[in-house]
């Protein structure tokens, strides 16, 4: 269990690292009087969205095989890569 909490958590915090969600979280706290507001909203939006993340995880896997959503995940990065690059979003 102890492996899985270790490599949940790196995964994760390297991915956050640099997104919009970290740029947003610190112009935020540029911007607020309360760090600790900020601080405190952000971690729950995060401790939420990945509670939506395996509560759906959980439900997709009863009838999803693994292998197909993770191809199907892949295919989505990809498809947004590109959208991204071509400034569709």
């Amino acid at each position: 269990m102890l492996k899985i909490i270790i490599s949940t958590f790196l995964l994760v915090f390297i991915a956050e690292l640099g997104d919009k969600t970290q740029i947003t979280t610190m112009l935020l706290s540029a911007q607020s009087q309360s760090k600790v507001a900020v601080f405190l909203g952000s971690s729950l939006a995060l401790i939420c969205s990945s509670l939506a993340g395996v509560i759906l995880g959980t439900i997709i896997n009863k009838y999803i095989p693994p292998n197909v959503i993770q191809i199907s995940a892949a295919i989505a990065f990809i498809v947004i890569g590109i959208l991204l690059l071509l400034n569709k979003f």
